[in-house]
């Protein structure tokens, strides 16, 4: 029930939107059951030509007395030509009214998707990294596509009957209650609201069940976006191993099952329609049997009865729909679990209130005994170090020591599980994450390019792009002379990912992206390890015109770059087991002459 009511609050910011609905479904409903009256004016003093009487005992108002009056004065002819007129009247403005309240529900929908949309999304970004290490990509697409329509389904239509159709129900119960005082025996009344309930058991049965499935349903939905994502960004992976046809089964077995748990969906959502129309035509043929002797015996007028039968009937429909609003609650209370569930996972690298800003690096970064896991395994152990500002240093070992682990806990996208990592004395935790990373560029094996255009990938994250500071950026980083003779040079559009160049372009694309911003330290993480000879030497070039003046920790790929370096720090098995020059770690660190002395025959 409270993940129901916080669904509904999602409806609040746009309460006069739905307030406006809630007026057109008050009109409608008054309109739809409307006709009754005009039913027993119709049937009594139009077609039996039978004068309408008030039953005695009863204190009618004065204008009822006076149209009752006013009508039995009429000829039969007459009082038809104007009960037709009402009656076309009535349906167009039903009509009217039943339009504006569906586009206002629907308006409210797309409203609340549009802001849980930007809710999930704003998450997404806050979320630490910790969270996408376990959290499949087409999941959390999943939250965004299908879980969120499944919402919008919920409140157009859901929450749109659940206020209108029970409207409905109150009109006509109305009208039932004007029968009564017409000379309907009471007692049928109460057998009416003994019966009727009944249809409502089969519903609540089903709908719990149809929340179950239709969690598994959206879980699937995730799995199957996850493979798509996973299998068109890899398509050429997937081809040069030749799995098109391995991957095309695994695809339809997963679209198999998602196609059983939907059908499993319908079949219980549409079971519930019949079940509830069976179980009401039951209680109205009993209930119609006893009117009808009523009818014979001369008790009832048969105006008073057409009535009643037209509003107990009309009834059917707001009764089917609210048995069909339970299942659509029911699927849109699992989206709802799904999508609370990503809006309250907890953010793991907060900011303090009173976080200090960085101005500038002024002197050194300093870890000071810190270790990290991932879950339960160490992947860091009491590691100490400095980087003292404008060093290069190169962090070398064998793959799965810890090297990227410990250059992600510089720009803070993971916190070290015990120990501290001092930025000019600050404490990590205790600046913002925001002037942190202002002051950090970061180049990956795994460039990640926006599908944009040159300019707007080098410049991103700045607003006002600097023309002479881009071209001088694009020279430093060896990019300019392949800029320039692309079709629209810096305004080409490179694809998804950067798919439309090479490796070794869209690298110094990358770096060029670090030279922009500025900063003054900068992160290499095996920044060369994919790219060919002749590639690898363009972009060395530029890794080393970028850093001048600037403080740089690099993850090398091949030994020999970083030669250079001003320290070398030996890291396997999450420890620092060797520090020094070059000639310092060759002579005296096994491991890193057995790394180096391997590379060089690889090499040779």
């Amino acid at each position: 029930m409270s993940k129901y009511l916080r669904f509904i609050k999602l409806i609040i910011p746009h309460a006069w939107v739905f307030a406006i609905a809630v007026l057109c479904m008050i009109a409608t409903s008054i309109i739809s059951a409307s006709p009754a009256a005009l039913i027993i004016a119709g049937v009594d003093k139009v077609v039996t030509s039978r004068q309408i009487i008030l039953p005695e005992g009863v204190a009618f108002p004065d204008w009822v007395v006076g149209l009752v009056q006013h009508i039995n004065a009429m000829s039969p002819l007459h009082l038809l030509n104007i009960i037709t007129a009402l009656f076309v009247l009535l349906f167009a403005l039903k009509g009217f009214f039943e339009f504006f309240q569906t586009y206002f529900m629907n308006d409210v929908g797309q409203r609340v998707v549009r802001d849980i949309r930007e809710k999930i999304y704003r998450k997404l970004q806050d979320l630490s990294m910790d969270f996408y290490d376990h959290h499949p990509t087409g999941q959390l697409m999943s939250h965004i596509t299908y879980d969120t329509e499944l919402l919008r389904d919920a409140i157009s239509t859901g929450v749109a009957d659940t206020f209108y159709e029970p409207l409905q129900l109150l009109a006509y119960v109305g009208v039932i209650v004007v029968t009564i005082y017409m000379g309907m025996p009471v007692g049928l009344i109460l057998l009416a609201m003994i019966l009727f309930p009944l249809m409502l058991y089969p519903v609540i049965r089903i709908g719990k069940r149809l929340k179950k499935i239709s969690k598994s349903s959206q879980e699937n939905a995730g799995d199957i976006n996850n493979m798509l994502f996973e299998t068109i960004s890899g398509a050429k992976l997937v081809k040069s191993f030749g799995m098109e046809e391995y991957e095309q089964k695994r695809f339809m077995e997963k679209n198999k099952t998602f196609y059983k748990l939907n059908m499993k969906t319908v079949k219980r959502m549409k079971i519930i329609s019949p079940i509830t129309e069976s179980t009401g035509i039951l209680c109205g043929a009993v209930i119609m049997w006893i009117v009808a002797k009523s009818i014979i015996s001369g008790q009832l007028s048969v105006g008073v009865f057409g009535s009643f039968v037209f509003a107990l009937f009309s009834m059917m429909k707001p009764a089917k729909k609210l048995s069909n609003v339970y299942g659509i609650n029911q699927r849109a209370l699992a989206a709802t679990e799904r999508i609370f569930d990503l809006l309250d996972e907890p953010v793991t690298i907060h900011e303090k209130e009173d976080a200090r800003e960085i101005k500038a690096f002024d002197d050194k970064i300093v870890f000071g005994d810190v270790s990290f896991k991932y879950d339960e395994e160490i992947v860091l152990n009491n590691i100490d170090l400095t980087v003292n500002k404008g060093e290069v240093i190169a962090l070398v070992g064998p793959s799965g020591g810890g090297k990227s682990t410990l250059i992600n806990l510089i720009p803070r996208f993971y916190d070290p599980t015990e120990g501290i990592v001092k930025f000019d004395g600050m404490d990590l935790r205790d600046v913002t994450i925001r002037s942190l990373r202002d002051k950090i560029g970061v180049v990956t094996q795994e460039t990640l390019l926006f599908n944009d255009t040159v300019k707007a990938n080098i410049s991103y994250g700045h607003g006002d792009i600097d023309e002479e500071q881009l071209v001088r950026v694009a020279k430093a980083a060896n990019a300019h002379q392949f800029i320039k003779d692309f079709p629209e040079g810096y305004d080409t559009v490179i694809g998804e990912r950067g798919l439309k160049i090479s490796g070794g372009q869209r690298q110094r694309i990358a770096i060029a992206r670090a030279i922009y911003k500025n900063p003054p330290i900068l992160i290499f993480d095996e920044a060369t390890s994919q790219l060919d000879t002749e590639s690898e030497k363009l972009v060395q070039d530029a890794i080393n015109n970028l850093m001048q003046g600037r403080t740089v920790i690099v993850i090398a790929h091949r030994l020999s770059t970083v030669t250079h370096a001003d320290k070398i720090v030996v890291i396997d098995k999450g420890r620092i087991i060797g520090m020094g020059s070059h000639d310092e770690l060759f002579n005296t660190n096994p491991l890193y002459k057995k790394l180096y002395e391997m590379q060089f025959l690889e090499s040779a």
